[in-house]
């Protein structure tokens, strides 16, 4: 393991730590998965539909990611602003893109760790009938990239900011944004002043197009890499912020 990798995966290690060193964690996955539950059997009404599927669950993640993963990456780097441990950060020969990539790591597999416990809704719509295997692993596979994608946009605002409060409220802004662009009433409204190319270049960016596909069971190359080319886009922006606010 070369030194670079082990700045990251020690920064990474550091971060994991926070998040179970308060019970803010607990409560956090706690939450998600009471709302998660409550979509997904109560709004999504799983049961009286009769399909042993988990559309109803997934349709859901872009709103439940969009409140709640902004609360997650809002502390990452506006903490340390605030609390002056950046420099201190810096200082100890990790570069910014080091403890960029070990923040977005540890938040990342936070994320996915909440998703990964809610394994008892698949198992549920096993036990009741036979659900597409494919169709649930792309499900997971999106839901899991989107909260990548989240994650990334809620360390953005978290770089701009010593104020958490206002990290998540930019990072819902964008989250909301991206959800928006594509959502049918926002194109419909698009489609009728703006050319077909506009609108479908304002619906490209939205998570729902992408997401939805793979909510469908739908793999396709080009949604893997626009999550990954949002998520390696916000990287970058933050990597840009840092320099500039921290001096490096």
């Amino acid at each position: 393991m070369n030194e670079a990798t082990s700045h990251v995966l020690a920064v990474a290690k550091r971060e994991w730590r926070a998040y179970f060193d308060s019970p803010v964690a607990y409560v956090f996955i706690i939450i998600f998965l009471m709302l998660a539950g409550f979509f997904t059997f109560s709004l999504a009404q799983f049961f009286e539909a009769g399909q042993a599927n988990l559309t109803g669950f997934f349709t859901w993640h872009p709103w439940l990611y969009m409140i709640l993963v902004p609360a997650v990456a809002m502390r990452l780097w506006a903490e340390e602003r605030r609390s002056g441990t950046v420099e201190l950060l810096f200082t100890v020969s990790v570069t910014p893109l080091q403890a960029l990539l070990g923040k977005f790591i540890a938040a990342w597999l936070f994320m996915l760790l909440a998703l990964a416990l809610t394994f008892p809704v698949p198992l549920t719509a096993a036990y009741l009938g036979s659900p597409d295997g494919g169709a649930v692993f792309s499900g997971y596979l999106g839901s899991g990239l989107l909260a990548g994608a989240y994650v990334a946009a809620g360390m953005f605002t978290s770089a701009l900011t010593r104020n958490q409060v206002i990290s998540f409220i930019l990072a819902v802004v964008i989250g909301l944004f991206l959800i928006l662009a594509g959502y049918p009433p926002v194109t419909d409204l698009l489609s009728r002043w703006a050319p077909m190319w506009l609108v479908d270049g304002v619906a490209s960016f939205s998570f729902m197009s992408h997401y939805e596909a793979l909510q469908r069971g739908v793999i396709d190359l080009r949604d893997l890499v626009y999550f990954a080319s949002v998520m390696i886009f916000m990287l970058f922006a933050t990597q840009v912020v840092l320099k500039n606010k921290v001096g490096r």
